[in-house]
């Protein structure tokens, strides 16, 4: 991770006006005040360590129903209350015609809190149910298929970037998956830019731990909507992944905070990729 940013004192001195029609029955105690300014402290972090606010006016924040992207959706609004993210929300649901899925759930929560949002209908469940053989999992043809989507909504909202809610579990759990399963070194980036070019995708909550998300969320009472499609597989490689890191919490408390850090401090001469460090070329100084 980058420097770390001064920045409890600016959380406290919050803007004049009305408090957000979210966070008007928000817990009071010591304890979520606690979280809710970690959260903020570490997607300003983020902020700052991956440039996420440079040339950007209006962003396209994606919520799915879960635990994350309502989260996701609730620190920015904090912050744009604050006066300390000067970017354009607009929240959007791809209703991806997965069996069961409550339809009037997110366009109503987010008429209640006054959000900008646009709810769009694209009926990828059959595609993927169709195209994925059996016993393979979902996850990826449906994330490609949402992604694709998106991006379209974000060009026609006129948007700068998607932003979406994956967070460190998130990345951890990608990074060991590609170590284990596709043979490289590769995670979840906090900041990419799409294959066009044309739009960044945004990862704000990069530095945010899971369980302080579903500990953030649960206090804030959001509706969740819970997964019908990928979340009902069992023996998912990343549920694995998930299960691996937890343990490892477990024995060695610290451990995903420090693995976090590693990714952020590479030292190409001391891996094995001579696409990222000339061994060959590599000599020794002449003696006399």
């Amino acid at each position: 991770m980058g420097v770390t940013v001064k920045i409890d004192d600016e959380l406290d001195e919050v803007a004049d006006g009305l408090v957000p029609a979210l966070f008007r029955n928000a817990p009071d105690s010591v304890s979520f005040n606690k979280l809710r300014k970690r959260l903020l402290r570490q997607v300003r972090q983020a902020f700052q360590d991956f440039g996420m606010l440079k040339d950007q006016k209006r962003w396209l924040v994606g919520v799915s129903g879960g635990k994350d992207s309502y989260s996701l959706l609730a620190v920015l609004l904090d912050l744009q209350w604050r006066g300390l993210l000067p970017v354009e929300l607009i929240a959007c649901n791809l209703d991806q015609g997965q069996p069961n899925f409550p339809k009037h759930v997110l366009p109503d929560f987010l008429t209640s809190i006054g959000v900008k949002h646009r709810i769009e209908y694209r009926d990828t469940y059959s595609i993927v149910k169709e195209k994925t053989a059996a016993g393979a999992t979902y996850c990826s043809l449906c994330s490609r298929l949402r992604r694709g989507n998106l991006y379209r909504i974000a060009r026609e909202e006129g948007c700068d970037a998607l932003v979406l809610g994956h967070h460190r579990e998130d990345i951890l759990e990608t990074f060991f998956m590609n170590f284990f399963h596709g043979g490289r070194l590769a995670g979840m980036p906090a900041k990419l830019l799409n294959d066009e070019g044309d739009l960044m995708l945004l990862r704000p909550l990069a530095y945010c731990a899971e369980d302080d998300l579903a500990k953030f969320a649960a206090a804030m009472q959001f509706p969740i909507i819970p997964c019908d499609l990928c979340g009902s597989q069992d023996g998912l490689q990343r549920n694995v992944m998930k299960a691996m890191l937890a343990d490892i919490e477990t024995r060695m408390p610290g451990r995903k905070d420090t693995m976090l850090r590693a990714l952020a401090h590479v030292n190409p001469s001391h891996l094995l990729d001579p696409q990222l460090f000339d061994f060959a070329g590599l000599q020794a100084k002449q003696s006399g």
